[in-house]
């Protein structure tokens, strides 16, 4: 594939496509020529920031189709895929997702240990929290890898964190889910590697995005990342997707089973 025609065409699929990084990879890759699918899980109130990411993707000359749906669901996957490929067919020929974004951030954000019980993380909470951040990017690619959306040239990514190496308070749970989520990155990265398919995870530093806000003691966190970052600021979620972008060009087909940090050197300072 030559340098001009990079992204022409092509098909992004986006995990989280409504908000954070999953926004700004969706506006990136975009701009780089490629067609949008996103999924999401949006109530009313925040439904129209999702309209508004679709009407840019459009401005810019791009083909989208968004999805609200939980993309932990394997019914609600089923559907999205028979869409997809409904679309192929329908253009004269079959869909090809060249980027798989997996940035799903849903999860219980409760201590192991409490005073009562009902304060305690349970096991339905722990489950959740492992499925949908880790465990349901084996199962889409499967399904991609299955149905033929994913071959020779595509490249898939998670986004993990610091986190899932280091503790903080009450976010053992997905900390614990961000270290499977490597661990399939790396998995899948030895069995797809035969088909030309790359499969990285992105490190981002402490980024102020609406799931980091959830987190008890966001702002501390905040605060710790701008004074031990080299740079004196917090990692945007532009500076994730420039490196997305780059990372999906046809010339990086030899990195793959990677964690890759895009954090201004946040994670080397203790």
């Amino acid at each position: 594939m030559s340098d001009t025609k990079w992204g022409e065409g092509d098909w992004a699929l986006i995990l989280g496509a409504s908000s954070g990084f999953g926004e700004a990879a969706a506006l990136e890759l975009a701009g780089l020529g490629f067609n949008i699918l996103g999924v999401h899980l949006d109530r009313k109130s925040t439904l129209p920031n999702a309209e508004r990411i679709v009407a840019k993707i459009r401005e810019l000359g791009r083909e989208v189709l968004f999805f609200n749906a939980n993309a932990a669901d394997p019914d609600k996957r089923a559907d999205i895929l028979k869409a997809m490929k409904q679309r192929g067919e329908e253009s004269g020929k079959p869909l090809k997702v060249r980027v798989l974004l997996h940035s799903l951030a849903f999860g219980t954000l409760k201590p192991y240990i409490a005073e009562s019980a009902a304060e305690a993380i349970n096991k339905a909470q722990m489950d959740m929290t492992m499925d949908v951040m880790a465990n349901s990017l084996v199962y889409w690619t499967q399904d991609l890898v299955s149905h033929k959306f994913l071959g020779s040239g595509s490249r898939i990514f998670s986004m993990t964190s610091a986190g899932g190496a280091r503790v903080w308070k009450s976010y053992g749970a997905v900390s614990a889910a961000k270290s499977a989520l490597e661990s399939h990155t790396r998995q899948l990265a030895l069995e797809l590697a035969p088909l030309g398919i790359t499969v990285n995870s992105l490190m981002a530093g402490v980024t102020d995005t609406p799931a980091l806000r959830k987190i008890p003691g966001s702002d501390e966190m905040i605060a710790m990342a701008q004074r031990k970052n080299p740079s004196n600021r917090l990692t945007t979620t532009q500076d994730v997707a420039e490196a997305l972008g780059l990372l999906s060009h046809p010339k990086a087909h030899w990195i793959t089973g990677n964690v890759i940090c895009i954090d201004g050197g946040e994670f080397i300072v203790d």
